[in-house]
């Protein structure tokens, strides 16, 4: 009974042991492997800000587009991204 027991409990712990942690909501990489540069601000319903952190040094800007609700990573250094998230941050602090 306690081997038995003991076989049972190594097994699910090497399971265990290779299981990712993304599905418990830990994200380990980038979510952005191409930014688009060319400005596309017209269509944009939303924006999330990704701050840079230990798993990606990058910070991140995502956005959901409006027709297709697709989401597209922005260039952080394009300019007209940077109007985009000054008026962003403009309205936030006016709330």
């Amino acid at each position: 009974m306690k081997i038995s027991f003991v076989i049972v409990f190594l097994t699910l712990l090497a399971i265990t042991a290779g299981m990712n942690l993304g599905g418990i909501g830990a994200d380990l990489r980038c979510h952005c492997i191409q930014t688009e540069s060319k400005p596309i601000g017209r269509h944009i319903q939303k924006i999330q800000l990704i701050p840079a952190s230990s798993h990606c040094s990058e910070t991140e800007i995502i956005a959901t587009l409006k027709q297709t609700g697709h989401e597209v990573c922005l260039d952080a250094n394009a300019p007209w991204v940077k109007k985009v998230i000054a008026k962003m941050l403009a309205k936030a602090r006016k709330r």
